[in-house]
């Protein structure tokens, strides 16, 4: 698979915005899936902090923002977080996170690798950046492609 518009039918990335939704329900985090064919001639970590920089996932209040970002023909992902929840999630937590997005994409399951790794971002977002009356949704939950 090599096409960005193929990696999900429209009704799984129906199904991945509406995770978001509910992950972000409970929290004042911000959490985004950027989607795109390959990150070039960079370090894919390198792409997807500009890809955090280019969505302004870095304007977060609280600096709690999470970006899973994906490149197709590269076969790789990077699970990336601010800093404000970079520095109150366990070592281990975007490891592990990353363990259950690899276990559905090996198998093909893209949408719910996608998921799996956006809940589990939203429970942490939720335990250390509970919503509160004055959120509000800072960032689209769109998936944005390129």
């Amino acid at each position: 698979m090599s096409k960005v518009e193929d990696f999900l039918s429209e009704k799984e990335e129906g199904e991945v915005v509406e995770a978001i939704r509910m992950a972000e329900k409970a929290t004042s985090g911000e959490i985004r899936v950027h989607i795109e064919k390959s990150h070039g001639e960079l370090d894919i970590f390198e792409r997807a902090i500009e890809v955090f920089h280019l969505l302004k996932m870095d304007n977060t209040k609280q600096e709690n923002g999470v970006l899973i970002y994906v490149a197709i023909e590269n076969r790789d992902f990077v699970i990336y977080g601010d800093k404000g929840i970079n520095e109150v999630v366990p070592n281990d937590f975007w490891e592990s996170t990353k363990d259950a997005i690899v276990a559905q994409f090996k198998a093909g399951n893209y949408k719910q690798g996608l998921i799996d790794g956006i809940l589990k971002a939203g429970e942490q977002l939720n335990k250390h950046f509970p919503w509160n009356e004055d959120n509000t949704n800072e960032l689209s939950n769109t998936i944005s492609r390129e």
